[in-house]
């Protein structure tokens, strides 16, 4: 069944096409994300297909019989709404009975009329099924740890915030969802149980993310917006790269082609005699289209990061004794650790467990209660705060650049112009005399970046470096920070950058207590994995050994299987891992990009939902005998 169908949509900035004439479609099951440079228009597209902005031309429709749920990059809220309102503020039939019902009860009307209204509202919610719905608020919220909903909204954090809006949504269960940025601001559990969640979900789904292995895991298929044209990849992000790379490589090898077609073609051109144009007419006209093909490929921009870093010495930082606390909440109690030429440390967390008041503290933009913090003098910090950079919206892009310097050492003790430095960061000449407010969000994350490598530091500081910023601008970050000789802490909700730069952790466990990791974050969340299955099996012994206690105690006769509870235990275990390999197998199968057939898809998607509810009954019940075996 087809979900959203667009067709020949076109829209302008200014003078300028963000995308042109552009085509496709989504049906019902499919789960695609949509993946472009910063200000290439991937807000403005999810904006315009669910009515915020319009299209200069072109159509969107969407099935008449489906409910949609959008999620914005930075939700907004009215002024001095509670959490509750806002989950509540829905037209869905099974919120309007449950706020009814709420509001009859909680006049305590107990006349006549008042218990004829009860009557008539709890009817309407047993018709709605609508007290399935109010558990399903309170769990979903739990799952969010929103446990006060009479906070008013405007007073949450930014994780909060976005917690409490993917909430809602989800509460409300529609057909089609779309996320923009789902996971910014959301710690690595929530992200983790999100992922969790919408791998398992039967719904329609169109997002934009830049974190890849949320988008890897998630989805089926990528739409790529570039150059304003529309490129569809089926298969998962891995298949996408590899499926890009080579489409480009076949471009550059029709483009190569075509130029020297027209050299040829030119030269006889500049040969050919006046007299004989309308003869050769025809000819003319190839050399034309033989023209527009050789400048079609435009040569694709790559973003060098290339800065001079400045000399480190032998003492890097160290720390002794740091203990910090806001009034009963503890941040750090005596923490020490001496930091190392090239070192690359991981920070993680939950939200609000103190990792950028630790990275203000480092920075001396906070005061630490005690302890001592000595850095060494040839230090040179570059700090990436979450917040970035306040710049005037009606400053030009050049100027917040030369206000730091007109000329900027680089590598190779080269020096480059202010212009020339913000055209290596992908600002055109163009670019660079247009306004802040012009950019992106993704540019002016990138814009900022800039600032900061532009004082060749030694010692880089990056808090939640990856929200905002393409996939493009990712890799090309990582490079660089892969080859950069000098100390690296990162604090980032982004696993996959995390893996590939640091080389261990710091766990802020709360309470003050932070740990060393030694490893990359998979490294710890297998840990934690193996701990979680660890701390169940002593559960189970222990439970055991009470169970084994109290039967003696009171000498029963010990329960044991029947014949068919034995049979049905013997064949779980081969049932279970039959199920784990046809999930696996169709995993497999719906990231290669080899399935073209819809429907083939969509019934694939679903059987992987059902074969992880499959999974996990059947392993509950394997539990369950195991133990009566064990008893035996």
């Amino acid at each position: 069944m087809n979900y959203l169908s667009v067709e020949n949509l076109t829209k302008y900035y200014g003078e300028f096409p963000m995308f042109e004439n552009i085509s496709f479609g989504l049906e019902e099951g499919q789960k695609c994300a949509l993946v472009a440079k910063n200000g290439s228009g991937k807000t403005t597209l999810l904006n315009i297909l669910i009515g915020k902005d319009m299209p200069d031309s072109g159509e969107v429709a969407f099935n008449q019989n489906i409910s949609i749920g959008y999620l914005e990059q930075d939700p907004k809220f009215e002024e001095g709404q509670t959490v509750i309102d806002f989950i509540f503020q829905s037209d869905l039939p099974k919120v309007k009975a449950l706020k009814e019902y709420q509001h009859i009860v909680g006049l305590e009307d107990y006349s006549e009329e008042g218990l004829k209204k009860l009557e008539k509202a709890t009817h309407q919610m047993e018709e709605l099924k609508a007290w399935d719905f109010e558990a399903r608020v309170r769990q979903v919220l739990s799952t969010f740890n929103i446990h006060d909903v009479s906070l008013k909204v405007d007073r949450l954090s930014g994780g909060q915030k976005k917690r409490v809006a993917l909430a809602r949504i989800l509460i409300e269960e529609p057909n089609f969802l779309i996320l923009d940025e789902p996971t910014n601001h959301l710690d690595l559990d929530m992200i983790e149980w999100l992922e969790e969640y919408l791998t398992r979900s039967r719904m329609t789904l169109l997002l934009v993310t830049h974190d890849r292995y949320f988008l890897d895991r998630i989805c089926n298929e990528i739409i790529e917006l570039s150059d304003g044209t529309i490129y569809k990849h089926r298969g998962n992000y891995s298949y996408y790269i590899e499926n890009k790379a080579q489409r480009e490589a076949q471009q550059a090898a029709e483009v190569d082609k075509a130029k020297n077609l027209m050299r040829k073609e030119l030269d006889w051109v500049r040969r050919m005699p006046k007299a004989r144009g309308t003869k050769a007419k025809y000819r003319m006209d190839a050399f034309k289209d033989l023209k527009k093909k050789a400048h079609s490929g435009k040569k694709e921009e790559k973003l060098e990061m290339s800065v001079q870093m400045n000399r480190m010495g032998k003492k890097i930082l160290e720390i002794e004794n740091l203990n910090k606390a806001f009034d009963d909440k503890k941040i750090l109690e005596d923490f020490n650790y001496v930091f190392k030429r090239k070192e690359r440390v991981g920070i993680v967390g939950k939200n609000g467990v103190g990792k950028s008041t630790f990275l203000n503290i480092v920075m001396g933009l906070e005061s630490a209660d005690s302890g001592e913090l000595v850095k060494g003098e040839t230090i040179v910090y570059g700090y990436f705060s979450q917040s970035g950079m306040q710049i005037s919206d009606d400053k030009r892009v050049i100027d917040v650049i030369k206000e730091i310097a007109d000329v900027i050492p680089v590598a190779g003790g080269r020096t480059l112009t202010a212009s020339q430095f913000l055209n290596t960061f992908l600002f055109p000449p163009e670019q660079q005399y247009s306004y802040v407010s012009t950019l992106s969000g993704g540019e002016k994350r990138r814009l900022y970046l800039l600032t900061i490598l532009m004082k060749n530091p030694n010692f880089l500081i990056l808090d939640e470096p990856t929200n905002d910023l393409d996939l493009m601008t990712l890799s090309v970050l990582e490079d660089f920070l892969e080859t950069f000789d000098g100390c690296l802490i990162v604090v980032s909700h982004d696993r996959y950058f995390m893996d590939k730069l640091v080389d261990h952790l710091f766990i802020f466990e709360g309470e003050g207590q932070v740990k060393d990791f030694n490893g990359k974050y998979s490294d710890y969340r297998d840990f934690l994995d193996e701990q979680e299955r660890e701390k169940k099996r002593l559960e189970k012994e222990a439970k055991k050994v009470e169970q084994d206690k109290e039967q003696k105690q009171k000498k029963p006769q010990a329960k044991k299987l029947s014949y068919k509870e034995r049979k049905e235990y013997e064949a779980l275990e081969a049932e279970i891992e039959t199920l784990e390999t046809e999930k696996e197998e169709i995993n497999e199968k719906l990231g290669s990009g080899e399935i073209t057939d819809h429907e083939e898809l969509v019934k694939l998607s679903e059987r992987v939902g059902e074969l992880m509810e499959l999974i996990d009954e059947k392993m509950m019940r394997w539990m369950e005998l195991d133990e009566i075996a064990n008893a035996e």
